[in-house]
């Protein structure tokens, strides 16, 4: 069960539809038994630390911004979580924010670009490592570049770092910065009777997993979506348009619709992770927060049929279902 109080109860199960009737808190909700689809990315993980608590979440913010999905934005990131200043190497209130990206290559770029655009320009802050990875990407020590020979090496709590001379002192930055493969594309699907409502078990979601998961991130606007995309078009020649199947202004108009009758919004949480269990453990937490909420009708997840990704993570497994055991053979 989730750590958080919410409770889920499953009344029964309809073979034929795949599809979980679970009473909730609020009501009666249907859960398909299906999978959200995973796939990897490189993650890198920086500490940004500042002044005070404002600039540190002023410039985390930035860093990660235009970052929802590798599909056309230049990365896939967002901030972790808040780090109190005992536990940062320069002594001062720090956030962690996560990047993704294809490889490493593209990764060491997005990297160079965000830390050195947005995080050495906005004022007080420093810039350090917050992952031990398989591999290691000189970000501070070709950013030091920026510093036209006035750079200077300096050891912060026991870290290998630049001091850059910038206009309102210097910018620190750490010389190395961890690397590894991830996974990403983790998600479910919250259809909900009206729009407040989607939104208001949406927020319950993020609220919960930001609460209770740490190692994820949800790259989305405030951790969710709401323009699910397809791969590739069917008017136009494009990479991805609208997920027209989950779209219900024109539920009527599309024979293979997903949306229930009765569900007039459907909003969409993506969450990626430094493990496997760390997004199968964010997704629990938000289903079962979510589905307590008022007017919500059905839960669901996207999937390629498995052809996407090799990561799988059962919405069965976030409700708590516990498969029988297989019946001994008789000898």
């Amino acid at each position: 069960m989730s750590s958080n109080t919410n409770r889920v109860e499953i009344q029964s199960y309809d073979e034929a539809a795949k599809i979980y009737t679970v009473k909730t808190a609020s009501g009666v909700v249907k859960v398909a038994d299906t999978f959200a689809e995973m796939f990897p990315l490189w993650v890198g993980r920086v500490l940004i630390t500042a002044q005070n608590a404002k600039w540190a979440e002023i410039a985390a913010s930035v860093t990660t911004g235009y970052a929802t999905s590798v599909i056309a934005a230049s990365a896939e990131a967002s901030i972790e979580r808040t780090v109190p200043a005992s536990e940062t190497p320069d002594k001062r209130p720090g956030i962690l924010i996560q990047i993704y990206n294809k490889d490493r290559f593209e990764l060491k770029h997005s990297l160079m670009g965000r830390i050195g655009q947005c995080t050495m320009t906005c004022p007080t802050t420093a810039a350090f490592n917050g992952l031990l990875g398989k591999r290691v990407l000189l970000i501070g020590s070709s950013l030091r570049y920026f510093g036209d020979g006035f750079q200077k090496k300096a050891l912060v709590g026991g870290r290998k770092c630049w001091k850059i001379p910038v206009m309102d002192g210097s910018f620190l930055v750490e010389d190395g910065f961890g690397a590894m493969e991830a996974v990403a594309g983790g998600n479910f699907m919250i259809f909900a009777k009206t729009q407040a409502e989607g939104l208001a078990a949406s927020e319950a979601a993020v609220d919960a997993i930001r609460a209770n998961c740490p190692d994820v991130i949800m790259p989305f606007p405030g951790g969710v979506c709401r323009s699910g995309s397809k791969a590739g078009s069917l008017k136009y020649k494009l990479k991805a348009s609208t997920n027209h199947t989950y779209c219900p202004t024109i539920k009527a108009l599309v024979p293979d619709t997903v949306v229930p009758e009765d569900a007039n919004s459907v909003f969409e949480i993506v969450i990626n992770g430094l493990t496997l269990d760390a997004v199968k453990k964010a997704m629990k937490e938000g289903v079962v927060a979510a589905i307590n909420c008022p007017g919500i009708v059905k839960i669901s997840a996207g999937n390629y049929g498995g052809k996407l990704g090799p990561f799988k993570a059962y919405l069965k497994d976030a409700l708590g279902v516990v498969e029988p055991e297989p019946a001994a053979k008789k000898a």
